[in-house]
């Protein structure tokens, strides 16, 4: 990998690591559903006049049903799901349990597409979720104000990116990033603009809520998506998907530096074992051969 893409990379990792924070600062007051729709709409109004002037909207008419449910999948669920995860979670623990997503990708290859898994990417599957319970086993409470849904919500939003991953690499394969990118945060806007106006907070948000969902929306989501996509192309996925290790990272500098976040050795032991249990699951990291001997 070139020093121009291990930066871009770099640079993919801090923004997006930087997405679980201005999640925790602006949830309390907009609320999961009204945040998530003001996230992609905001990277929609972003994204659409570079569609229209570099690529055009002839794809985005064309394929708008799978953009559909990529928008779905990989904009209105996930999103609104980790906004209700900021209610009650760090910063720094979210973007850890994100990390998980490979795994998903994984076992969503395996079941549906039929992907094989040797030994050593299924210990991989099976390490990275014992890490998932090793985080979550003593801050696991569904009681009133407890963090069980809040892990259960980041958990079920990584699966949404393992499904729409295996999704769009079988119906959206060829089809350009960027009308990828803005059809699905277009039409998660559609999914998400009657909830949120229903759900709309009482008292209007302040204005730095409103900053921490403009960086999400135009930041995160657009010029991460640009960036995100542009690797894939000059790396390949199998680069990429380093950005998944270095994102927590990142999440607990901001969390530390910005919100006072502790971050515990009991998190630093669980991420260590996800992060390893995704690498063997996805193949970055492989057992060595037995050595053969002539006889």
């Amino acid at each position: 990998m070139k020093p121009k893409d291990l930066i871009e990379l770099s640079l993919l990792a801090a923004i997006w690591g930087a997405s679980f924070l201005f999640m925790r600062l602006g949830a309390h007051e907009f609320g999961p559903v009204p945040m998530a729709t003001m996230r992609v709409l905001g990277a929609s109004l972003f994204l659409l006049p570079l569609l229209t002037f570099r690529v055009g909207l002839a794809e985005l008419r064309q394929h708008w049903r799978p953009l559909m449910v990529v928008g779905l999948l990989n904009g209105a669920l996930p999103f609104a799901l980790y906004a209700y995860a900021a209610l009650s979670i760090t910063a720094g623990l979210s973007s850890i349990l994100n990390a998980t997503t490979p795994l998903w990708g994984a076992m969503v290859a395996w079941v549906w597409l039929g992907q094989r898994l040797d030994f050593s990417r299924l210990c991989g599957l099976a390490l990275g979720f014992a890490g998932v319970v090793f985080l979550a086993w003593d801050q696991a409470s569904f009681k009133p104000g407890g963090s069980g849904w809040a892990i259960l919500a980041c958990l079920l939003a990584t699966l949404c990116y393992g499904i729409v991953a295996n999704f769009s690499k079988r119906y959206l394969n060829g089809l350009n990033p960027l009308t990828v990118a803005t059809g699905s945060q277009l039409t998660a806007s559609a999914m998400l603009l009657l909830p949120a106006l229903l759900t709309w907070p009482e008292r209007m948000p302040s204005g730095p809520a409103w900053l921490s969902v403009a960086m999400l929306a135009v930041l995160c989501s657009g010029v991460a998506y640009i960036l995100y996509f542009r690797l894939m192309q000059r790396v390949g996925p199998t680069n990429t998907i380093a950005v998944t290790f270095l994102i927590p990272v990142f999440a607990v500098i901001w969390g530390y530096v910005f919100l006072s976040e502790a971050f515990t050795m009991h998190m630093a032991m669980g991420c260590a074992i996800v992060l390893l249990g995704t690498a063997l699951a996805v193949g970055l990291i492989k057992p060595p051969e037995p050595s053969r001997t002539l006889s």
